[in-house]
């Protein structure tokens, strides 16, 4: 991580980089989760990513990305629910321009970026992912990458579904304010997505389909 670190603007201005996020939620050799919050009219901060990473949005507000190289600026307006997979990046920030919150939860994938722990990828000899329960499932996939995939699952108020991983591992994130939990889970095991009592904006399931394949 470059947080404290010195970089100069190409108009010579000394820019000290922060943090990527608010807080780590999650830290492990795979995975990095940070929350991300900012209040209406609040910027991040100048930063800097080197590990590719996932982003899902809690909650949403109308933001801008502004680049340190001049680059022109980004406009974002991201769904609840939804996500978006993002390589590393020049040093930039983000400000909320709305009048709510943005909060979103922020995976860097640290196997694919700087900070690879160097374990092997190879796959785990098990069923394929999926879902436990027959029938149709509120399940909506987000993002479909080589690396990443996310499902957007959208339970009615008091069900409840048991989701299995595949070959890789993955993160089940709960989008409900109220509890908005981080689960990692390794190849093979099994979550219980918990019953609420209304219906809430639902769950991300993210999966590491990089960790199944061999890399050099």
């Amino acid at each position: 991580m470059t947080a404290g670190t010195t970089v100069t603007a190409p108009d010579g201005t000394e820019v000290v980089l922060g943090e990527i996020g608010t807080r780590v939620l999650l830290k492990n050799s795979r995975v990095r989760v940070w929350e991300v919050e900012l209040q209406p009219g609040e910027a991040q901060g100048w930063h800097l990513h080197h590990n590719p990473y996932v982003v899902l949005c809690l909650s949403t507000s109308p933001c801008h990305m502004d680049w340190l190289d001049g680059s022109p600026a980004r406009q974002l307006s991201e769904t609840v629910g939804g996500s978006v997979y993002r390589p590393v990046s020049p040093v930039h920030m983000l400000t909320n321009d709305g009048d709510a919150l943005y909060l979103n939860r922020l995976i860097e994938v640290l196997d694919l970026g700087e900070e690879a722990s160097g374990g092997p990828y190879f796959g785990v000899d098990t069923a394929g992912a999926g879902f436990e329960q027959a029938g149709e499932i509120p399940a909506k996939v987000v993002v479909d990458e080589d690396d990443v995939r996310v499902q957007h699952v959208t339970p009615e108020a008091g069900e409840s579904y048991t989701w299995r991983t595949g070959a890789y591992p993955a993160l089940v994130v709960d989008l409900d304010l109220a509890s908005p939990d981080v689960t990692y889970l390794e190849p093979g095991e099994t979550y219980t997505l918990p019953a609420k009592p209304e219906r809430t904006p639902g769950f991300n399931l993210v999966e590491l389909r990089y960790y199944s394949s061999p890399r050099t």
